[in-house]
């Protein structure tokens, strides 16, 4: 579900500069380093078995790092002074690289961000959906005022755009002058460091955009050198015709393009995972710089609303299809539900016999009372959003670990800090334990290789991803052996086990299961073209 913030500006720029100079942080960007480097003490990682994120064969070996950068990696003869970290024969490599990430909501409360570094990610993409802050600079100054643990990139939101410039009245699609008032926001944002435009475009308001907004959104942010991704029209009923607006959008402004959290979620869809895969080839042929992300898991999370796509609530004949083709009442379970507490955590056949209703039925009243609710907090100038929340199955196993081998698909969360999903605190164990180990469905080198360098190549960071001298040292190291997840529906935020030590920006904040408090993250901003 996306939620909008806002915030006023409350720095000038030459306040900006003096915060960056007197924190630290220096001047930084998605190709470099900060611009200020102090020299500090050296720390050798001794004993490891490194995985560079290249995808190449493991090799053994240690890495130094200082002053927040890796310094050298291979076999290193000791440096008067230095701290030497025995890996134990662990795995080492690059800090994990969420490419669609909710883990910003929340950051000034969890600073030390336990559910991302606590299963090795060190950098995070926000902005997802088509949900940002605006302006996104206000929102990087707050980060840069009072750091995290993490790193933390932003795409601009088209949703949030189209939010301010509409206002209420987005039902309809925008005129020419609104295209322009929201290319205006969308080029600050791109000025402030945005990574490009992000869309959601199955979720209000950019349900009701036109291709050819998004294309002349899409045409800004490819002039200023940024990229899109996107939570597509539609992930079941009108599949395929998503997929083709992704790729008209790349084929018409020469932009990058990325299905986020791809996936096969209709029945009539499973086992179509080698028709997506050469569709997407193709274009990819044609010259379309097309990618994917992907979540280990066969189940979604969203609003409810999101299975009604012509926004027809009452409609029987949708809510017969999404509790038969989209997924089934027992397999919808409703963590959130504040109309009626005592629904959240059943599923929806639960609550229908509950309620005595057929699952259809139920799922129209729910959505009703749900949105009585929230015109309720909303009048008493509440937060009307996390009302209520739907994690539906309808993915296959088989399809998942197809896509996730497509050579141009990297991993991601789609998680939260204290989401109800557990792919929020167990994702990437997830697939290192499961999905490498117990399934075989890639090799470690290249599942490592698909969280890190191919990650950052996929929204264009290119000062970290890679355990390559000179670029920055963001590390995770961990046990190939034990390393799995734990968090379930039933518990969501139980930590993972098997990620030993994490490194961001060359300080140690998650080490011997808990955080070490600090925080040492980054804003990651493209820089301008």
């Amino acid at each position: 579900m996306m939620t909008h913030h806002r915030r006023s500006s409350r720095f000038s720029a030459l306040a900006l500069l003096a915060l960056a100079q007197l924190s630290g942080w220096g001047v930084l960007s998605c190709t470099g380093a900060p611009a200020t480097k102090p020299v500090g003490q050296a720390q050798r990682i001794d004993n490891a078995v490194i995985y560079d994120g290249s995808g190449g064969a493991p090799r053994p070996g240690s890495v130094r790092i200082r002053s927040g950068l890796i310094e050298a990696v291979g076999d290193l003869a000791p440096v008067d002074g230095e701290n030497v970290i025995d890996a134990g024969g662990l795995a080492l490599a690059p800090g994990f690289i969420d490419t669609h990430s909710h883990h910003g909501e929340g950051l000034a409360d969890e600073p030390e961000a336990t559910a991302a570094v606590s299963q090795g990610i060190t950098t995070v993409v926000i902005g997802q959906d088509g949900g940002s802050r605006l302006p996104l600079a206000d929102a990087f100054a707050a980060l840069e005022a009072a750091p995290p643990a993490i790193n933390v990139a932003s795409y601009s939101g088209h949703g949030t755009l189209r939010e301010r410039v509409l206002g209420d009245d987005f039902r309809r699609r925008a005129t020419a002058a609104e295209i322009a008032a929201m290319s205006r926001l969308l080029e600050a944002d791109l000025d402030a460091g945005a990574l490009g435009l992000a869309t959601g475009l199955e979720y209000d308001p950019g349900i009701y955009s036109s291709p050819a907004e998004v294309i002349e959104l899409a045409r800004v942010a490819a002039v200023a050198g940024g990229r899109y991704i996107s939570h597509i029209r539609s992930e079941d009923r009108a599949f395929w015709q998503a997929i083709d607006e992704l790729i008209e959008i790349g084929r018409a402004t020469g932009i990058p393009v990325q299905v986020s959290h791809i996936k096969l979620a209709m029945t009539s869809l499973h086992g179509d995972a080698d028709r997506l895969l050469e569709r997407l080839d193709a274009a990819r042929a044609e010259g379309i710089e097309v990618s994917a992300d992907i979540y280990p898991y066969p189940y979604w999370q969203s609003t409810l609303e999101v299975m009604f796509p012509d926004r027809d609530f009452s409609d029987p004949v949708a809510a017969r299809f999404a509790v038969t083709e989209l997924s089934t009442p027992d397999s919808m379970l409703i963590p959130i539900y504040s109309p009626v507490p005592e629904y959240a955590g059943l599923t929806l056949a639960r609550i229908s016999e509950l309620r005595g209703t057929d699952p259809a039925q139920t799922l129209i009243d729910l959505i009703a009372l749900a949105q009585a609710k929230r015109a309720e907090v909303t009048a008493a100038g509440g937060d009307a959003s996390g009302i209520e929340s739907v994690i539906a199955t309808s993915m296959t196993e088989a399809d998942i670990e197809e896509l996730m081998r497509w050579p141009h698909t990297n991993f991601c969360t789609d998680g939260a800090l204290r989401g109800a999903h557990p792919r929020g605190f167990g994702s990437y164990p997830r697939i290192l334990g499961r999905y490498v180990r117990d399934h075989g469905a890639m090799s470690l080198a290249e599942a490592v290789h698909k969280s890190t360098a191919l990650a950052a190549e996929h929204v264009g960071i290119a000062d970290r991803g890679r355990l390559v001298p000179g670029l920055a040292a963001d590390l995770v190291l961990f046990d190939p052996e034990t390393v799995i997840d734990h968090a379930t529906t039933d518990d969501p935020q139980r930590v993972s086990t098997g990620i030993a030590k994490v490194w961001v920006n060359g300080e140690l904040v998650w080490s011997d299961g808990a955080p070490t408090g600090a925080r040492p993250g980054r804003v990651l901003r493209r820089p301008a073209s």
